[in-house]
């Protein structure tokens, strides 16, 4: 699973063209002038330094925490180890010149555990290759890796086996290691390297940045170079205090990520928060993972996104393929939350617990190979709590930009995302007022993948034309580009113009509130296009539990002729039958009725070589992807709904009922039409539902629900945010 992770990560990852180099310099300048040099004037503040430990080792465990680390390993984690002390044997013992970072930390590791001397020689040798290694790469032009995880194991290794070398050897192998690290830090003048990693504190933070902390505390005060060691530490510091704030401000008191793609939050980006809480107890004695409790409420914000299968919605940059979870990190995840967080944040812990339990073939992997045995704390953690004891019906993550809506969390349930809001531009598409639906399959789909390099990419599958949204077409009009590249053949095209959004951010939640009876809410996303052709983009939302939804959009274009376009997008292709369409996937069936605007146009868009059209073309996956094009999660037809008639205010409401495929019609349905409102009224078993919105104004409405002849709903809309926090 990790492996996939990186190869996927790695193709992903190429030089940011759209950047190039004015995005260099300025990562350079916001993260160079921002650290300067320091003298020895200010060697004594802040207070933080002199809590640093003066012996070795100082990363990941000390001379004090290492006999419970030891203990861990030959007692609670002893398969782990034993797993571990395999693999070292069966290293080489003359290695060739490539990168061994993470072989040397786990030998580093057998080597203190055992205290023999060929584990310790091994280890010498493995960081001699690999030191190598990263010059050979850097001398012909390219970075070392797009990570620095191997690196960090490699110092960690360097640490740990510290007080076994000579002070040559110790020389040897940390002069020309700094000369490396040095030379990918973005230096003003320094040479720019072949997919160098720049991303600082808002991104996952696992470029060559990252490695400033660690190679600060294995050098600190050692007399190797102290000038630099005391820069990597202080600006370290401040790198990683910077990431906490960014992660804390984008959960809020909701929970979340540092980005809405789970592959992201769920893969790599945790590493950073991690490492550095073990470190800074290891190297200070001081345990910060209580003042950034965001850590701890990560799981809450997984679990609304998993579906059932272990699967996900998909958002922003998702491949598509499987919308599997990405699992093969979310074990250690999980087991380090209840570690840190096992008595201050006791919810978490248990849900961390819980969904320990739930990750098939779960386990550790070899990324950090000390982290199963720095685990002391897990005794403190509560025994497990699943979702249903601790999860409602509806969450607004509102930095995230998400709002969750679920019947239950059973196979059979219902399940939605609303996207809208957020502050979070990391990998998120031009899908403001988008939706997605689950039941027992994928029956509302965000579409298309993510082939770097290739054009599908960034003229396709991150535009708003992939998502279901709202289209306003101004013919000439200038999107805003996003990152990728164009694959080997592939034509110079120019931009795409599909009428969508040109900002990834600025939409807004004007109303939310849920309920066991309904959820509701309503994004504004008219600040997403362009004012030259949008007044309003206002989409309210109704999802009557456990399978019936009301859309109702107010859009307003400054040109009659600009055409307006409602987008639902599904796996297989959709029958149409008048007003209404249906269509399949796995084990679910979707029903959708138009019933504004009166003279609506139902188009069905799709099939082979029309699955990915925008603009009057279609834009395929490159020759030779590895994700076949017929593949149905990356979504293969569409519905249209456009008015027939060239107005600039239109009104699209629809009536959307899903279940599994032994549903064969919808509930009946009728429009209603009132003085200045506009709805809907349907009847489901012995329950009646009626719910209207306003046709003018800000968003607002009325619903009324009846049970067995009883009312047991009849309010208005709310036209405000229903707060609500973590657990």
């Amino acid at each position: 699973m990790l492996n996939e992770e990186l190869a996927l990560e790695e193709n992903y990852m190429s030089i940011y063209v759209i950047y190039g180099i004015i995005w260099i310099l300025m990562v350079v300048l916001a993260t160079w002038t921002a650290h300067p040099a320091y003298s020895d004037e200010d060697a004594d503040a802040p207070g933080w330094l002199s809590k640093i430990r003066k012996d070795h080792p100082r990363l990941f465990f000390n001379a004090e925490t290492w006999p419970k680390v030891k203990e861990r390993a030959l007692n609670q984690e002893r398969e782990w180890y034993n797993r571990l002390k395999r693999r070292v044997d069966g290293y080489p013992e003359d290695p060739e010149v490539k990168d061994w970072g993470t072989e040397a930390a786990a030998t580093a590791f057998v080597f203190r555990m055992t205290g023999e001397q060929r584990y310790l020689e091994l280890t010498k040798k493995l960081l001699q290759r690999s030191i190598e290694h990263y010059h050979a790469r850097n001398a012909e032009g390219w970075a070392a890796h797009w990570y620095s995880t191997s690196r960090v194991n490699a110092w960690s290794a360097y640490d740990w086996i510290y007080n076994d070398l000579s002070n040559e050897e110790r020389r040897e192998i940390a002069m020309p290691f700094i000369e490396h690290v040095d030379l990918e830090q973005l230096r003003p003048g320094q040479p720019r390297f072949i997919r160098h990693n720049g991303g600082g504190p808002t991104t996952g933070f696992y470029g060559p940045l990252n490695l400033r902390w660690f190679v600060g505390l294995a050098l600190y005060d050692d007399g190797i170079n102290d000038d630099l060691a005391l820069e990597y530490l202080r600006s370290g510091y401040e790198l990683n205090m910077q990431l906490l704030e960014h992660r804390r401000k984008s959960a809020g008191d909701d929970g979340g990520a540092a980005s809405a793609s789970l592959n992201y939050a769920m893969g790599a980006y945790p590493w950073a928060e991690f490492n550095f809480f073990h470190t800074m107890r290891s190297a200070l004695g001081e345990d910060i993972s209580g003042k950034w409790p965001h850590v701890a409420s990560f799981p809450e914000y997984v679990i609304w996104n998993w579906l059932p299968g272990e699967r996900e919605f998909g958002t922003g940059d998702s491949y598509h393929t499987t919308n599997k979870l990405t699992l093969g990190q979310m074990y250690t995840h999980t087991v380090q939350i209840m570690h840190f967080y096992g008595k201050t944040y006791p919810d978490h812990a248990a849900l961390s617990r819980w969904m320990q339990g739930e990750i098939p073939d779960g386990g550790y992997t070899f990324t950090w190979p000390c982290h199963p045995f720095l685990l002391t704390q897990l005794d403190d953690a509560p025994p497990p709590k699943g979702p249903s004891e601790l999860l409602g019906t509806a969450r607004h993550f509102g930095n995230m930009g998400q709002i969750f809506m679920r019947s239950g969390s059973g196979p059979d349930d219902t399940y939605a995302l609303f996207t809208v809001n957020g502050i979070l531009r990391q990998h998120k598409h031009f899908d403001n007022n988008n939706f997605t639906i689950f039941k027992k399959g994928f029956l509302a789909l965000d579409t298309g993948t993510r082939p770097e390099p290739g054009q599908h990419l960034f003229q396709y599958y991150c535009r708003t034309v992939a998502h279901n949204c709202i289209l306003i077409y101004m013919p000439e009009e200038k999107l805003t580009r996003y990152w990728g590249s164009r694959a080997p053949g592939e034509e110079d095209t120019g931009p795409v113009n599909d009428g969508g959004q040109i900002s990834q951010l600025g939409s807004e939640v004007v109303a939310f509130e849920t309920n066991p009876h309904f959820t509701y809410l309503a994004g504004d996303a008219t600040s997403c296009y362009s004012h030259e052709k949008c007044r309003l983009v206002l989409r309210q939302f109704v999802f009557i539990p456990p399978d019936h939804f009301v859309i109702f959009d107010r859009v307003t274009s400054t040109d009659p002729e600009y055409k307006k376009t409602w987008l639902l997008h599904t796996a297989r292709e959709p029958e149409v039958d008048g007003m209404m369409f249906r269509a399949e996937q796995e084990e679910g069936r979707v029903m959708c009725r138009t019933m504004l605007p009166a003279d609506a146009i139902l188009t069905k868009i799709g099939g082979q070589g029309k699955q990915f059209w925008a603009d009057g073309r279609n834009w395929p996956l490159p020759e030779g992807y590895r994700t076949p094009d017929t593949t149905e999660l990356l979504g293969q037809w569409r519905m249209e709904v456009s008015p027939g008639a060239a107005r600039e205010e239109d009104m699209f409401l629809h009536f959307i009922q899903v279940g599994d495929l032994s549903m064969s019609e919808m509930a009946p349905a009728e429009l209603v039409q009132e003085d200045g409102m506009v709805g809907v009224s349907f009847s489901f078993g012995e329950n009646e539902t009626t719910v209207t919105f306003s046709t003018g104004g800000k968003a607002s409405g009325h619903i009324r629900m009846m049970m067995d002849e009883q009312t047991v709903v009849d309010k208005a809309l709310t036209e405000s945010v229903q707060r609500q926090i973590s657990l």
